[in-house]
């Protein structure tokens, strides 16, 4: 029977397979944040483009972006479905220090896209299906100023997944899980004369 990991040799596990996840999104032509109801995309370009340079087609299931006459940046479908019509994008100027693709001294610009999640009580573990890089939906923590954001039945749902996700990792019972073996110990205690022994829960 193997041995469970001390919380301190599961700390460096985690940190490590943090610390490898930021490296391999680095290597991404984009980068990508998400809350548990939106994704927001950002990709880098020559800061010489103008908005009718850039072609961003949004569809419920699919993601291109890329310069009109050069082969796309993204052409995939999506992770998961999103509101197209709760979708944008727009061409923004920054400074040079946050892109190595500006061919324009000093500024460069980047592609902001918006995507609105159909279902928004899950995390993507990347932004398109075959993303050569994902995340682990598992480790996802939100800020809580985050978690404030959200209405309270939204909030509940996410803090119950976030928990359910936590007892999973340590073998524990979700709170599904755990609320049929309170339910069952409670009726145990009310009726003592029988017998329990062979009840399987599931």
């Amino acid at each position: 029977m193997s041995k469970s990991p001390t919380p301190s040799e599961r700390e460096r596990s985690d940190a490590a397979a943090r610390e490898r996840e930021r490296s391999e999104q680095a290597l991404l032509p984009y980068r990508w944040t998400q809350t548990i109801k939106d994704v927001d995309v950002t990709v880098p370009v020559r800061g010489t483009l103008k908005g009718k340079d850039i072609v961003v087609n949004i569809s419920k299931t699919h993601l291109k972006v890329g310069v009109r006459g050069e082969d796309p940046i993204i052409d995939d479908s999506l992770s998961h479905a999103v509101l197209v019509d709760e979708c944008t994008w727009t061409l923004e100027t920054t400074s040079s220090s946050s892109s190595s693709t500006s061919s324009s001294p000093g500024t460069s610009k980047e592609i902001n896209i918006h995507l609105d999640k159909s279902n928004q009580l899950e995390w993507w573990a990347s932004v398109v299906s075959n993303a050569p890089y994902k995340i682990d939906t598992a480790k996802i923590t939100p800020e809580n100023s985050k978690l404030g954001d959200l209405d309270g039945e939204t909030r509940a749902m996410v803090e119950k997944m976030m928990f359910d996700q936590r007892q999973k990792e340590m073998g524990k019972p979700t709170s599904e899980e755990q609320g049929k073996l309170d339910a069952l110990k409670r009726f145990q205690q009310q009726h003592p004369e029988m017998d329990f022994s062979k009840v399987k829960m599931g």
